[in-house]
């Protein structure tokens, strides 16, 4: 094999699949990295049973060939380059890379031990990638981190006819966005439970282009998501496990005692001010009334902290706790400018949306659910 690619590129490129690779594989090969060159493109590969990725980018190629190598270690050897192209040759037993006076050679992996990649399901649809991306960042934030628990560590995907919802929850926050895709058959139905920070990532990386959905079949044990889009393309098996039925946390329209609209920017600044105080299992305590938020955290015999951001009010005044972080994850999920809360009872979960304008009314296509903590007396 004989290529030379451009060096941002190839860093992209690589660095992208290598992060998908599992740091400790069960299986030596699946610390690999697939490259193969051919028809002016050299394609990178990564699979480690659970998912798969591969981007293809464009590079002269003098030889064709294919290698599986370290793929961490190409991954940081390509960003370290010093010139703006790379050349990547070599035969069966190594793989040199090269870039100016940077000379590295690296031993190869045996390619025939490698498993193969699995293939993409049929299409199911596409979706614009910015749409896809701004919806997944606004709900993966309330996923759950505990592996011990892994239906809380997934977004649920919903499909129904010409619309996508996207669910997240780690039973303390719940998250969902809904948007539209333009689906192969107008008519489908179809939930699948896909890895949270496996979403994230492709949702990222692939906004920006016109992203291929493609679900397999959705049977315990053996379904399969896959992505494509830009040049590059994963698959992800899906989480096997009922994810609760969370809707109903949502609070009705014709239940809300109170709403409560405020500058978004000027809430999170006062917040993050306050929780600097807030013992990490304790809450954050907001009073809406008389036309401010006041904030405390702390206690009598700790430090103690008190901000106040102007608000309009509709309704009862309310007097209710959130955990500080998830607050604040919440804020930062809205991309909007102002913050629309709406309350039932101070003691029951409260709806957090954005608006553009304090003029503008809440969507139903999106809502981050807190749920209330108990407050000091």
């Amino acid at each position: 094999m004989k290529v030379r690619v451009g060096r941002e590129v190839l860093a992209e490129a690589v660095g992208w699949v290598a992060k998908g690779l599992p740091s400790r594989p069960v299986v030596p090969v699946l610390a690999g990295m697939v490259i193969e060159a051919g028809d002016g493109q050299v394609t990178f590969s990564g699979f480690d049973y659970e998912s798969s990725a591969q981007v293809s980018v464009p590079a002269e190629v003098a030889d064709e060939g294919r290698f599986l190598v370290s793929g961490r270690l190409l991954s940081d050897i390509c960003r370290s380059m010093p010139r703006d192209s790379v050349d990547l040759s070599g035969d069966a037993a190594r793989l040199q890379v090269t870039s100016g006076s940077s000379r590295f050679v690296l031993h190869t992996l045996p390619l025939e031990e490698y498993p193969a990649l699995p293939e993409l399901p049929s299409a199911s649809g596409v979706v614009d990638g910015d749409v896809f991306a701004r919806a997944v960042a606004q709900v993966v934030s309330a996923s759950g981190r505990d592996d011990t628990l892994p239906v809380f560590t997934g977004i649920k995907v919903e499909i129904r006819g010409t619309s996508i919802s996207l669910l997240a929850t780690d039973r303390y926050r719940l998250a969902v966005r809904t948007f539209p895709w333009e689906p192969v058959d107008p008519n489908v139905q179809a939930n699948a439970l896909v890895p949270a920070r496996m979403l994230h990532d492709v949702a990222k990386t692939m906004a920006g282009d016109e992203l291929t959905l493609a679900l397999g079949s959705t049977n315990a044990g053996d379904g399969l998501i896959g992505f494509e889009g830009g040049g590059r393309r994963a698959t992800s098996r899906l989480i096997d496990g009922d994810f609760p039925k969370v809707r109903s946390l949502i609070p009705a329209e014709s239940a809300i005692t109170s709403t409560v609209t405020v500058d978004t920017a000027a809430l999170v600044e006062a917040a993050k001010r306050v929780a600097l105080v807030a013992e990490r299992t304790a809450p954050v305590r907001l009073t809406f009334a008389d036309g401010t938020a006041t904030l405390d955290a702390g206690s009598g015999e700790e430090a103690q902290a008190s901000e106040s951001v102007e608000i309009t009010l509709t309704g009862e005044p309310i007097e209710t706790g959130f955990n500080a972080g998830y607050l604040l994850d919440g804020l930062a999920s809205l991309g909007a400018p102002i913050a629309h809360f709406a309350f039932t009872l101070p003691t029951k979960p409260a709806n957090l949306t954005g608006l553009r304008s304090p003029d503008d009314s809440p969507s139903a296509d999106s809502a981050y659910i807190l749920m209330p903590m108990r407050l000091p007396n």
